[in-house]
């Protein structure tokens, strides 16, 4: 039910995320409306031993919608262009943009869309899988970290009561990182492998991903991030105690033959290592492979 200062809300993307946040938004009494490009009859979320199903609203034109007080941007960061055409018809100068994507630099992809407006990075922790269209699973509750300061108060407001924790982050480059860290080895090894993150009890596998994580401490540490071996040995942890059957974006977007962001994660820590002039062999091998993957 729509509470009495319920907030209309817009989420662009109908995937895993997306179907995800909407569940919150709704769970805590707003406005919420899902832009697709591809229309379903309903959205179902299956969490904690049952299905829900989410009363949104569905738009699929761009051309049927307004501003609204709050956008959040759920695509993959490779479809942040093509979702332009739906930030540029429900931003207005009094609009807050929550980004909500993988890698780095969130603010600079939609700033030619989003005009005046605010614009709130935001990094969310969950595991969750889109099973099709309009059906997705939760595997492990998560939590937003979102930077400190009055946009990010603002947006911990508007999820209380959400089922959903919010995480105002003072460090907030230093938690880009760890987000990155918990990617850069999980993402493309159950992508390349096409196995769930209990592949991570392999210890050759974890081995690998260690490496991987600790060559994006060293590019972290380089861009400001207050990050070290001890979050090397935290990230690897939390791959080896996950639910096994838990999976990763990139290795969903895989299997359903949807591109990966590889770029926007292994890709972003080559290409900020080079601008360094830090040396990243496991990781530039691995883009390699996913760019490979690509071009089959």
């Amino acid at each position: 039910m729509v509470r009495e200062e319920a907030v209309r809300v817009a989420v662009i993307g109908g995937g895993a995320i997306g179907g995800l946040l909407c569940a919150h938004l709704c769970d805590a009494g707003h406005d919420v409306m899902l832009c697709v490009r591809t229309p379903f009859d309903a959205l179902v979320v299956e969490r904690g031993g049952r299905g829900d199903t989410v009363p949104v609203r569905i738009a699929t034109s761009p051309d049927d919608v307004a501003p609204v007080p709050w956008v959040l941007l759920a695509v993959k960061s490779q479809d942040t262009a093509a979702a332009g055409s739906w930030l540029r018809a429900l931003v207005g100068d009094a609009t807050t943009v929550v980004v909500v994507q993988n890698g780095i630099g969130h603010a600079e992809r939609v700033a030619s869309f989003v005009g005046a407006a605010t614009v709130l990075p935001a990094l969310i922790y969950s595991g969750v899988e889109r099973l099709a269209p309009g059906h997705i699973r939760l595997h492990t509750e998560g939590r937003i970290t979102v930077p400190e300061g009055t946009p990010g108060a603002a947006f911990a407001e508007l999820m209380k009561d959400s089922g959903i924790a919010v995480h105002q982050e003072p460090d907030f480059v230093s938690a880009v990182w760890r987000k990155v860290l918990t990617n850069v080895a999980a993402n493309p090894i159950t992508a390349l492998t096409l196995r769930r993150i209990g592949i991570f009890q392999d210890a050759d596998v974890a081995a690998l991903g260690e490496t991987l994580i600790a060559e994006a401490v060293a590019v972290g540490q380089a861009e400001g991030a207050k990050i070290g071996a001890a979050d090397v040995a935290h990230t690897l942890h939390l791959h080896k105690t996950y639910n096994p059957t838990t999976g990763t974006s990139m290795l969903y977007d895989r299997l359903a033959g949807r591109p990966m962001e590889h770029e926007f994660i292994t890709g972003a820590v080559v290409r900020t290592a080079e601008r360094h002039g830090i040396a990243v062999p496991f990781n530039r091998a691995i883009l390699t492979l996913l760019r490979a993957l690509e071009g089959a």
